[in-house]
C-alpha cells in the first residue's frame, strides 16, 4: 500500500459481529486490490467521533457501507456520503434492508456469507478502481443537479417525462480540454430533446446500455473555475392500455445512466444515477 493508494473508507454499524466480515469480506480483498479501507474505529484522531467520520467521507476516494440491520447511523453516513458525490458501494446481508430508492444503486447481497461477499467485492473494487483513476485524471466534473419527473395520462397510456439538468465544472487550475460533443446513454425506448427539438439517437456502444443520445456541447472549453449545463428533457411510453397495462397515477423512474463527453483527450465517461417519481400534477 502507499501514498497513493485508493482510500476506502468502510461504514458499518459498530457490533463485533461485524468484526470478520470486515477483516475477511472487505479489508482483505481491498488490499489484494491495492485500495487502504479502513473503519473509523482503527484510526487515530482527536475530534468526535462523528466529526472524524464526515471527515474521513469527504476525503475518501470510495465509501463501502453495510445496510445489513437498518442501522439508523449508517444510513444517515451514506445519505451524507451521496450528498458529496462519493463513489458507493453497499453491501447487505439481507436484500430487505436496502431501501427501494436504493435499488438501482450498486449493491451486493452476499447473505451472511463472508465467501460469497469476497467474490462479488473483488468486481465492484476494480469498478471503483478504474473510476477514481477516471475522475482523478479529468479536469472536469459532472453532477446531476436536477431530475424531476411529470407524468402525461391518457385514456389509453400513461407517458413518464423527465427534465435532466447535469453540471459541467472545472475545479482544477487548468483550462479544460476541448469538448467537442456529449453523448446520454440509456435504456431502450426514451426520446430526448432540447428546447422541443429532437436529440439524434443510434445503438449504444457502451454494454449495459442500449440506446445513445447525441447532445450538443454547452461549451467548447472551460477555464479553471468555469460552470457550464446539459439540459434535456426524456420521454418514455410507461404503460398503455393496449398492452393491457393498468394506467397508474405515478411511476418510480430509477437506474443508472451514463454521460459521455467526447474531447479532445479523448472520451471521458461518467456514470449518474436517475432518481425520479413521474407523477401527475394534482391540478
Amino acid at each position: 500500500m502507499t501514498e497513493n493508494s485508493p482510500f476506502a473508507f468502510v461504514l458499518m454499524p459498530f457490533d463485533h459481529s461485524f468484526d470478520d466480515i470486515y477483516k475477511f469480506g472487505i479489508k482483505a480483498p481491498a488490499e489484494e486490490a491495492g485500495i487502504l479501507a479502513q473503519r473509523v474505529d482503527e484510526q487515530l484522531y482527536k475530534e468526535g467521533m462523528l466529526d472524524r467520520i464526515y471527515n474521513q467521507i469527504e476525503l475518501a476516494d470510495m465509501v463501502i457501507a453495510d445496510m445489513t440491520g437498518r442501522n439508523p447511523n449508517v444510513f444517515y453516513e451514506v445519505g451524507y456520503a451521496h450528498a458529496k458525490n462519493k463513489l458507493c458501494v453497499l453491501l447487505t446481508s439481507d436484500s430487505d434492508d436496502i431501501p427501494f430508492d436504493l435499488k438501482h444503486r450498486r449493491h451486493i447481497v452476499y447473505r451472511g456469507s463472508i465467501a460469497e461477499l469476497k467474490s462479488q467485492i473483488v468486481q465492484e473494487l476494480e469498478w471503483a478502481k478504474k473510476e477514481i483513476d477516471n475522475i482523478k485524471g479529468k479536469n472536469i466534473q459532472v453532477t446531476l443537479k436536477r431530475c424531476t419527473g411529470i407524468l402525461k395520462k391518457s385514456k389509453y397510456s400513461a407517458t413518464g417525462v423527465v427534465d435532466f439538468e447535469i453540471d459541467l465544472n472545472n475545479h482544477s487550475s487548468e483550462v479544460s480540454s476541448e469538448i467537442e460533443m456529449a453523448y446520454f446513454y440509456s435504456t431502450k425506448a426514451w426520446q430526448l430533446d432540447i428546447n422541443g427539438k429532437g436529440c439524434p439517437s443510434s445503438a449504444s456502444d457502451i454494454p449495459g446500455y442500449e440506446t445513445r443520445h447525441f447532445l450538443e456541447a454547452p461549451a467548447r472549453r472551460l477555464r479553471p473555475g468555469g460552470w457550464a449545463q446539459l439540459r434535456f428533457r426524456a420521454t418514455k411510453t410507461l404503460a398503455t392500455t393496449f398492452d393491457g397495462d393498468e394506467l397508474k397515477d405515478e411511476y418510480p423512474i430509477t437506474g443508472r445512466a451514463n454521460v459521455r463527453l467526447v474531447t479532445s483527450d479523448g472520451n471521458a465517461d461518467y456514470e449518474v444515477n436517475v432518481d425520479a417519481v413521474a407523477e401527475e400534477f394534482p391540478f
